[in-house]
């Protein structure tokens, strides 16, 4: 074993982080498919994104982090297109997730690494081959198996999903551009900050009374964000994000059993073949890049 790989315990650490950073994700992403059934997405994504922020503010006053430390930046447009491209992304997931089963919008999420791949091609002048193309273009099938039911009517629904793992693609390409300058720190406070300011924009016209169990669960959902995303910081600590990958894709079985336990969804065959045929595709992704590395 190499100086830098981790150690068969401190693998075995990670992966149990990242599958918590996934089951709290899951819980995220269910919590806000009950809450669209009474409020609109864009609210639900703002409260969210709100509760976030003060979740992160009251850990960063408790660490003793300086405001001039947190929001010092050489690339404020870059700082301000990434929590763009997060409220997007859930934005349009918290929708779709109003209309679809919970187990088949997150499987279509699942498309945003194959997008990444495609995208790093004209974003970030990498090379891609053939296999690696071969996999996204079977992701796109699986895909295409998820969206199209047996009347071959595609879902409004699902192509937004769609849209938000496209959103969520951008918003790793910008993370990459942005972390080869910038702190942890200073991409945490601005994408909170400017992911509330985003939805600010928006939510006034979608603006419904909040009930106090609302603000509760609301609240609740945003606390459980910053957890997961302290989870996934832990995970990479121990880790690196390519050893990790695989286990993203628990967030599926996850997903299955909240969707089952909540609304009696069960996934249908089709559900299951796109599934397999995207998860399968990111799968080669990740074995190409182990062998290449």
């Amino acid at each position: 074993m190499s100086r830098d790989e981790p150690s068969a315990a401190a693998f075995r650490f990670a992966a149990l982080w990242l599958i918590a950073f996934n089951l709290q994700t899951a819980i995220i992403d269910s919590t806000a498919k009950f809450l669209a059934e009474d409020l609109h997405s864009v609210q639900v994504t703002w409260g969210y994104f709100v509760a976030m922020l003060l979740g992160l503010t009251i850990y960063s006053a408790v660490r003793g982090v300086r405001p001039a430390d947190a929001f010092r930046t050489g690339r404020p447009w870059l700082q301000l297109l990434r929590p763009l491209l997060i409220t997007l992304t859930l934005g349009m997931l918290f929708t779709g997730l109003a209309y679809l089963p919970l187990a088949e919008a997150i499987a279509i999420t699942f498309m945003s690494p194959l997008f990444v791949t495609a995208l790093s091609v004209p974003l970030l002048g990498e090379r891609v081959g053939i296999h690696r193309w071969l996999a996204v273009l079977a992701g796109v099938v699986g895909m295409l198996i998820l969206v199209r039911p047996a009347g071959g009517v595609v879902h409004w629904a699902a192509l937004l999903t769609l849209g938000s793992a496209l959103a969520f693609a951008l918003f790793q390409i910008v993370t990459r551009r942005l972390m080869a300058t910038e702190t942890t720190t200073s991409v945490l406070f601005w994408t909170a900050v400017g992911s509330v300011l985003w939805a600010s924009l928006a939510v006034p016209f979608f603006w419904t009374p909040l009930a106090l169990w609302q603000v509760a669960v609301l609240l609740g959902i945003g606390l459980i964000g910053v957890s997961a995303h302290f989870c996934m910081i832990r995970a990479f600590t121990l880790a690196e994000a390519s050893q990790l990958a695989p286990f993203n894709y628990i967030k599926l079985v996850w997903a299955v059993l909240i969707g089952y336990a909540v609304w009696g969804d069960v996934p249908d065959p089709r559900t299951w073949l796109g599934s397999a045929i995207i998860i399968a595709s990111g799968l080669y992704v990740y074995w190409r890049e182990q062998r290449r590395g």
